[in-house]
């Protein structure tokens, strides 16, 4: 359908499912829908680039099994917390963090949507019209692409209204190539606070070590804006000496950086009553920590179940609301300065078992534990950021259009 130098004359595929946009949300929808055994169904889909090879790297914590575990690049069942006060070693057990590169990912998707004789349309989609019965998808042009009765999109796209905050994760990050053992294969460092911090936000380090010779060493910020090519550079040899690190017995095999959205603005799940966002652009992501990848996966499998049932494939919302309330709280508290990075999150791991927390960074916590991790939290910065929460949200009611 799509050729080179322009769209052949021909008229637009019709499908009952079509992706939009072929990242790790969609590769998680198609490697869900084979795994369901879902036949019958006619799905596309669509992007102007096949996503392969290793772009990216997502890190995530589960109980070991389960259909990922083939693909995993390493997992740990201990990880270290590092602030300028103390160390800690955490055992996750029956827990483990995982790391999985995007290379079989990819390789998996395209694996299925070939079982599942999907069609691949190598173009861009510019519009979506949506009549309540079907959905018209349109590339470059106008030209019509495909005929849906349901659309699955994750390509990022902005909030309905502005949030009170609006911070990015950004981050890069070198694969470390050493020519002697260099780091602990059996122990991940989840988080390092002894980097330098932002006069506005929270940075820190993190090493996920495949063997003791080759590791991925990433800093991160959370904060209002990205930084330079330059700053990342200096901050990540900063780290590096701060790890003990020789810089001339390390090789940089691979770079990667990336941008994640941390904010309390809503994002339209369902703009259109057809239209249903995956990833980041429905909600995925943790807005307190930017963690996004096992929201993914757990709208895959809904979406999976959901389809194999001949059900509207529209996943659950990625976290509670009292969850989404307190990272609300948390942002505010660390954007006004009232909460120091570091201070919160040597308090989180200090008074809570390391399970709960990571539960609860995954929205997995029940209200009583919520309560537990609350407790936990500076009593009056936080108290402070809920009153200017509250007033921010009464704010933005009155000045909303009637």
């Amino acid at each position: 359908m799509w050729q080179r130098g322009g769209v052949a004359a021909s008229p637009p595929v019709d499908v009952d499912l079509a992706l939009v946009g072929g990242g790790g949300a969609a590769s998680l929808v198609l490697a869900a829908l084979d795994r369901h055994g879902v036949r019958g169904v006619r799905v596309a889909v669509l992007d102007p680039v096949r996503k392969h090879g290793q772009d990216r790297t997502w890190a995530f914590w589960g109980r070991p099994g389960g259909e990922l575990e083939p693909l995993l690049s390493a997992s740990w069942r201990r990880v270290e917390v590092t602030t300028p006060a103390r160390r800690r070693v955490l055992d996750l057990a029956p827990l483990r963090y995982a790391m999985l590169r995007s290379a079989p990912v990819y390789a998996r998707a395209a694996e299925a949507e070939r079982r599942l004789g999907a069609t691949r349309i190598d173009a861009a989609v510019t519009a979506l019209a949506d009549d309540g019965t079907r959905v018209l998808l349109r590339g470059p042009d106008g030209v019509p692409l495909a005929r849906a009765s349901w659309v699955l999109d994750s390509r990022p796209r902005p909030p309905r209204r502005p949030g009170r905050t609006s911070w990015l994760q950004h981050f890069r990050g070198w694969w470390l190539e050493a020519g002697a053992a260099a780091f602990d294969p059996d122990r991940a460092v989840l988080m390092d606070f002894r980097t330098p911090q932002p006069r506005r936000g929270v940075s820190f380090g993190y090493v996920l070590p495949v063997s003791d010779r080759y590791a991925l060493v990433e800093y991160t910020e959370f904060s209002p804006a990205p930084l330079t090519d330059h700053g990342y550079d200096r901050a990540l040899r900063g780290y590096v000496a701060r790890l003990g690190l020789h810089p001339e017995a390390l090789r940089v095999r691979e770079v990667e950086n990336g941008v994640i959205p941390m904010t309390d603005a809503p994002f339209a799940r369902r703009p259109s009553p057809r239209v249903v966002c995956l990833g980041t652009a429905g909600g995925a992501t943790r807005p307190s920590t930017g963690y996004t990848f096992a929201a993914m996966l757990r709208q895959a499998e809904q979406v999976a179940r959901a389809v194999a049932a001949a059900r509207p494939p529209v996943p659950a919302p990625a976290y509670p609301r009292r969850h989404l309330w307190l990272d609300a709280v948390a942002l505010r508290a660390l954007d006004t300065g009232r909460l120091a990075g570091p201070d919160f999150f040597d308090r989180l791991f200090d008074r809570n078992p390391p399970q709960r927390v990571l539960r609860f960074l995954d929205g997995g916590t029940s209200p009583g534990e919520d309560l537990a991790v609350m407790r936990s939290s500076p009593l009056l910065p936080m108290t402070s950021a809920v009153l200017g929460d509250a007033v921010g949200r009464l704010r933005g009611r009155l000045r909303r259009p009637r």
